[in-house]
């Protein structure tokens, strides 16, 4: 029986404005909310230069059971659960999968992530392995990945089990519908309810470190400029109002 599930996506202006934060300033700004290590470690930028922000669709794998599993890599497609998640793909998702850190199977390749791509897929990130890496990174599709392998989804130790259900991605937490923040320093889980928060504390934070980074550029004194000190303070304001429309 295949269990899938759709999720409630956030506004896009509330992505759109997270985007603008960074994961640096998402996990810091989180961490004064109360959320103690939103980082998922070990991932690495596939694709370095890449900064997304997106709702997360989740695929979850088990490890496999041959008696329960015995689906191979065409055998009734619709049976491949991997697929399933895809089908829910709406422009600016991001598919988060908990591959259990198994680099032995590729969760999706070339033909999955271009149909990911063409629905509008923003991201992938996996705990885990792609495969058809010489063909995928042809696609120009941001990725955030543990490594390659030229195994297919379930052919050694693992099986895809349910889509859009919470997942344990690299042992971090995501619920179906929390936005994604990725890019070069890491990968990022904002959960939805802490989201427009999170954007009203991170842009005020975002505003001056543009001020205090023009400052320290010019030689200002690091122990006054970052992070913002009360003498500053006012400075800043003045700076501020050259800055709005």
């Amino acid at each position: 029986m295949i269990e899938t599930h759709d999720i409630v996506r956030p506004p896009k202006e509330l992505v759109d404005g997270l985007a603008r934060i960074g994961s640096a300033t998402a996990s810091g700004e989180l961490s004064r909310l109360g959320i103690r290590d939103p980082h998922m470690r070990g991932l690495r930028p596939w694709t370095p230069g890449k900064a997304v922000a997106g709702p997360a669709l989740t695929l979850q794998f088990m490890p496999k059971r041959e008696d329960l599993y015995r689906v191979d890599e065409y055998a009734d497609p619709e049976k491949q659960l991997h697929r399933h998640v895809l089908y829910h793909t709406q422009p600016g998702d991001i598919v988060v999968v908990d591959a259990r850190g198994d680099l032995g199977s590729g969760v999706f390749g070339e033909m999955m992530l271009t149909y990911f791509k063409g629905r509008g897929g923003a991201g992938v990130v996996i705990d885990g392995c792609i495969r058809d890496w010489t063909h995928v990174q042809q696609l120009d599709l941001p990725l955030w990945l543990k490594g390659v392998t030229p195994n297919f989804h379930t052919q050694t130790n693992i099986v895809p089990f349910a889509v859009n259900v919470p997942v344990a991605c690299n042992n971090v937490l995501v619920m179906p519908g929390d936005i994604i923040i990725a890019d070069d320093d890491g990968v990022v889980v904002v959960p939805i309810g802490l989201a427009p928060e999170l954007l009203e504390h991170a842009s005020k934070h975002a505003e001056w470190e543009d001020f205090s980074r023009l400052r320290l550029a010019e030689g200002g004194d690091l122990r006054k400029y970052y992070p913002l000190s009360e003498d500053a303070r006012g400075e800043y304001e003045e700076w501020r109002k050259t800055q709005l429309p």
